[in-house]
């Protein structure tokens, strides 16, 4: 797909894609490293992503994390620096060792949009082979300045992560490896999005993938794939210490199969049962993703019920919303 215009999605002379090496052997259920050339995009150079930040912050989706986190810690972020600086000082001395702000939902700024979908649409045939119906495309940028960690966590979506400049490392394990996250957390985070019981273990390095990655490089994982990520100052030179990376991510039909699933398989643990987990038995998945429809449904609109009620009551904001089509 060529891009059409400077102001959406590129220039006309140039296509913005990602792509891997041998794409017939592509499966949405598989870690998969990938290359992209959006590292070279307008809209995806440092100065723009400044732009993107400022503009971002009008609605409070830059979160900032804690200089002094680890993978261990808690995956926590702030919309308030940790010293009270302000965005627009963020940028300023955003090489400083420690620096680190995310940009959350990026999708909302109609550029960038496009952007995303560009990304997405340059590998959706092949995953519509597996997973038809992609949906909910959302992006999240990361800028940081080692040394900088993401935690140790999972998502909902699957991602395809590109590293747009600097250097970072990426640890992704597979999400039907139940020796790193068992299957109760799993089910607590898409259920009610908390990640109490995903914890990281330096034993569980050597069971995972590491990525080395710089710009043009791409990573693939599923929905559910427990990951991390680091940025090391032995691997920064003068001039060249911000990591900037992005993760586009996406829904499909199968992603919200699975979550209802999840969703029964809380209310039967909650019961004492032990159930299957997703894929391990196709006539209890179809049986529960139709009960997890209808209990996933019923959530949502009270879950919406409330957050109307909580707006039009008082300025506090709901802890969690559960995104739509999560379940």
């Amino acid at each position: 797909m060529h891009a059409t215009s400077m102001s959406s999605v590129g220039t006309s002379e140039t296509t913005y894609r990602v792509w891997m090496d041998d794409p017939g052997n592509f499966s949405t259920q598989r870690i998969t490293p990938m290359h992209h050339n959006f590292h070279e995009h307008p809209l995806f150079q440092v100065p723009e992503l400044v732009k993107l930040g400022i503009e971002l912050s009008k609605t409070d989706q830059c979160r900032f994390m804690s200089p002094d986190r680890t993978v261990s810690s808690s995956l926590a972020h702030d919309n308030r620096h940790p010293d009270g600086r302000s965005i627009e000082e963020f940028f300023q001395r955003m090489e400083e060792p420690g620096s680190s702000v995310a940009f959350y939902n990026i999708e909302v700024i109609p550029r960038y949009q496009a952007l995303l979908m560009l990304v997405v649409n340059s590998m959706r045939s092949l995953v519509e082979r597996e997973q038809p119906h992609i949906f909910r495309v959302n992006g999240f940028v990361f800028f940081s300045a080692p040394p900088s960690v993401t935690p140790f966590h999972i998502d909902r979506e699957n991602n395809f992560w590109l590293q747009l400049h600097g250097h970072k490392l990426l640890n992704v394990w597979d999400h039907r490896d139940r020796s790193i996250v068992p299957a109760d957390a799993v089910e607590d985070f898409i259920v009610t999005q908390s990640l109490k019981k995903v914890r990281f273990d330096e034993t569980f390095l050597p069971r995972g993938q590491e990525f080395d990655a710089h710009p043009g490089d791409a990573v693939y994982f599923p929905s559910t794939s427990p990951h991390m990520t680091r940025s090391l100052v032995d691997r920064t030179t003068a001039g060249n210490r911000l990591s900037i990376s992005i993760g586009v991510t996406f829904y499909t039909a199968v992603t919200r199969e699975v979550a209802r699933i999840h969703q029964v398989n809380r209310l039967m643990r909650k019961c004492g049962l032990s159930p299957s987990y997703p894929g391990e038995s196709p006539t209890a998945d179809a049986v529960k993703s139709t009960v997890g429809g209808v209990v996933g449904a019923g959530r949502a609109r009270l879950g919406a019920a409330r957050a109307r009620f909580i707006s039009l009551t008082t300025t506090r904001r709901l802890k969690h919303i559960p995104p739509p089509g999560s379940y």
